[in-house]
């Protein structure tokens, strides 16, 4: 597994970094291949905050903690990826088994009551707009995210509010 490990607002020790590395590490064993995970590690205050983001067959999985020790982050992130890594699996696997014995004919998946499903399909028209516009027309519909067409891009983007009342913006990257 490869890391790129960096910090914010404060410089990581090589104690810091070990313990990363040898926390993450164990989340190899869930892959077949090379992974490679974005870790960063910020203060905020006598906040310590991990964020890990990784790449996964055109998935992202991504784990965000906070606690009051960075170790104490770390472990949590570390735990809080397993648990997705394990529910994506099951997943995934459940999908294969349904698809290869679905014997119905009509196509239709059988449903389970327990896994989420898709209640409503909304369409709408893409306006071409700045970000400036597009924040906006999101906080007037008191949504907190917003799709829309980028005037200078023309792209599709998602503008989004986050948990500290900052903006954030998605911009779509082909690989």
């Amino acid at each position: 597994m490869k890391l790129n490990i960096s910090g914010k607002n404060f410089t990581v020790t090589k104690a810091l970094k070990d313990y990363a590395e040898k926390k993450l590490g164990k989340l190899e064993k869930f892959f077949d291949s090379e992974v490679e995970a974005q870790v960063t590690l910020s203060v905020e205050k006598n906040r310590h905050i991990v964020e890990v983001t990784m790449p996964i067959n055109g998935m992202l999985l991504r784990g965000e903690t906070e606690t009051y020790d960075m170790y104490s982050s770390i472990d949590a992130v570390v735990d809080k990826l397993e648990k997705q890594i394990e529910k994506y699996k099951t997943k995934t696997a459940r999908n294969i088994k349904k698809k290869s014995f679905d014997y119905s004919g009509n196509g239709k998946k059988a449903s389970n009551e327990n896994e989420p499903r898709i209640v409503r399909i909304k369409k709408f028209a893409l306006k071409p707009m700045d970000l400036e516009e597009a924040v906006m027309q999101m906080d007037l519909l008191g949504h907190n995210f917003f799709v829309f067409s980028n005037a200078e891009t023309d792209e599709v983007n998602v503008v989004y509010k986050r948990r500290d009342g900052n903006y954030g913006l998605i911009e779509p990257e082909l690989l």
